[in-house]
């Protein structure tokens, strides 16, 4: 089976996460890591928190403590809550780690040494109530493209436009708010990105085209713009040093690289924090070198995420001239909205990750997201749609019918798998419909299709209800007990195999539907197509339980409380 590496953008270090956040690179990310372990493919999934540049200083100057404290407490904090969605990371790494500090600054040098890495001296704000040179995200001002007032100096999150700080309309300092501000000369390494544009237009078009449209769309309008050489270090106090054995001047002054530059080092820095725990076992040149081209890598990410992916740190890894891995595809995602207006995690704007876990266990959260992910256009959450889809797919097409099979047949036949005739014409005809459905399922998981492969999930419990409506044991019985006990038995099969194949969606009620059934012998992973078919994998005789609620139906009740709690109004 081939090698998979996989990586989700990693989540900013200020602040607890919201669901648009989850939904646009982690949860997918651990969908699909599933599924191909599943599958029975070797997966590395690989995230960290990404610790540098303007937000954590700022985030911990307002808690008024160091900001690698900040970090390391709000790393365990964003941990936890990841933990809690049941993400089931190989590895999550924090960016301010040695290994990455050591890997961007070989990285850097290996590009200077190639000729990418220039030091020019630039124009820059400085603040003169501050008495410091401000870094872009220091910068906020009003956006020139879209008019939103609280932009950063390096991108507008309304409008996701790259800016310059000097673009803004009425900038200030994001520190003190001062407005008292001036250009004054400095000196930065700039990444020579005109130089290898070139290079970065054909790698992009040797891809682009096994990428969703969202992702190759935005490469290709970047590239048509023209790539520009980008200044790649800046004026903090916490970051990757500027190595003093290359660039001895700007070390001296302080300088730190771009967070932007760091950050998607962290990808590969992380894979060495997780091979350094383990290193007679494991290699991390293995899944980040070329030579190793049985590895298949694929990004997760939000829309906003995919030029510097897609570009940047393309262009950074060909600039080394060194053999790296590069991505395979690019998964990018639309916004997922709250009521018509931007989940927000400067504005705490919409349902968070950590609120989310308190209202409602995991698994409701993670089928909503994926059975609506905005994968071709913006979606945009309402309780009205979660309280619906709930109620709909999670409780009734599936927790009900695994609960009235299960209750059904210990009342009448024991707490046994019943036996029951032979299979006959409507089970051969459910078969084929699951085998059909599950082959649908596949393909749409193997194609990154999360939304129709959620469709897929649900018809596949849809046809365990057709099934037992048409059966109607609860009827059958009453002159046909053998039929009702082999209705039953086939049912049972049905509740097993949606355990397993659910699990990427719903692990934790995939585990409890799975143990039911006391099966010594099932090490099963995923369901082949003749066990699709024949629905025989749960034998007679075998003893189960009935499992607590699966879902819980959300009432009217619930629903007006959710909206008085986070709002629920258009934006």
């Amino acid at each position: 089976m081939a090698r998979h590496l996989i990586t989700s953008a990693l989540p900013y270090i200020n602040g607890i996460k919201h669901l648009g956040n989850m939904v646009g690179s982690m949860l997918p990310a651990d969908v699909y890591s599933r599924y191909l372990r599943q599958r029975g493919h070797d997966v590395l999934y690989i995230c960290a928190t990404d610790e540098h540049g303007t937000p954590a200083e700022l985030a911990a100057k307002e808690q008024g403590i160091p900001v690698a404290d900040f970090c390391a407490q709000a790393h365990d904090a964003q941990k936890a809550i990841y933990d809690g969605f049941a993400l089931a990371f190989d590895y999550f790494g924090r960016s301010s780690s040695p290994q990455n500090r050591e890997i961007t600054q070989e990285i850097a040098r290996e590009l200077k040494a190639n000729g990418f890495i220039e030091e020019r001296a630039i124009r820059q704000v400085y603040s003169i109530t501050d008495g410091r040179f401000l870094p872009d995200r220091y910068i906020i001002g009003t956006c020139p493209h879209c008019g939103y007032d609280k932009a950063r100096g390096d991108q507008c999150e309304n409008c996701t436009r790259v800016l310059d700080p000097t673009d803004l309309i009425e900038p200030r300092s994001a520190i003190s708010g001062s407005s008292d501000l001036e250009v004054r000369e400095t000196k930065h390494l700039f990444l020579l990105q005109s130089a290898l544009a070139g290079e970065v237009e054909s790698w992009v078009d040797e891809r682009a085209d096994n990428w969703p449209v969202l992702a190759s769309s935005i490469a290709r309008k970047w590239l048509t713009e023209g790539l520009h050489d980008r200044a790649i270090t800046r004026d903090l106090d916490w970051g990757v040093p500027v190595p003093a054995d290359t660039w001895p001047d700007l070390a001296a002054e302080g300088k730190v690289f771009y967070v932007w530059f760091d950050a998607p080092i962290e990808y590969i820095g992380a894979t060495k924090e997780w091979a350094d725990q383990d290193p007679e076992h494991r290699d991390w040149r293995s899944w980040w070198w070329e030579s190793d081209a049985d590895v298949h890598y694929t990004q997760f990410m939000g829309k906003d995420n995919v030029p510097f992916h897609s570009v940047m740190f393309p262009a950074t890894q060909l600039g080394t001239r060194a053999p790296w891995k590069k991505v395979d595809v690019i998964k990018a995602f639309n916004w997922l909205n709250y009521y018509g207006g931007k989940f927000s995690t400067s504005q705490r704007r919409g349902v968070f990750t950590h609120d989310a876990l308190e209202v409602l266990p995991a698994d409701y959260w993670r089928y909503f997201m994926m059975a609506n992910a905005p994968e071709s256009d913006d979606a945009s959450f309402t309780w009205e749609h979660f309280t619906a889809t709930v109620n709909k797919d999670l409780a009734d097409t599936l927790g009900n019918f695994v609960n009235r099979v299960l209750s059904f047949s210990k009342k009448r036949f024991g707490e046994e798998v019943p036996a029951g005739a032979e299979p006959g014409e409507a089970e051969e005809k459910l078969g084929e419909e699951i085998a059909r459905l599950l082959t649908e399922y596949e393909q749409q998981m193997d194609a990154l299709q999360f939304r129709k492969a959620a469709s897929a999930l649900r018809a596949l419990w849809s046809a365990g209800n057709s099934y037992l409506e048409e059966k109607a044991p609860w009827l059958e019985i009453k002159t046909n007990k053998e039929g009702a006990a082999l209705t039953l038995r086939t049912a049972m099969n049905l509740i097993h195999l949606y355990a397993i194949v659910s699990e990427p969606f719903i692990p934790t009620t995939a585990a409890a539907m799975r143990q039911v059934f006391t099966l010594p012998d099932d090490t099963a992973t995923w369901v082949a197509q003749p066990e699709a078919r024949s629905l025989t994998t749960v034998p007679a005789g075998a003893p189960f339980t009935v499992p607590p609620v699966l879902f819980a139906k959300l009432t009217d009740e619930d629903l007006e409380a959710y909206k008085e709690r986070f709002g629920g109004e258009e934006a």
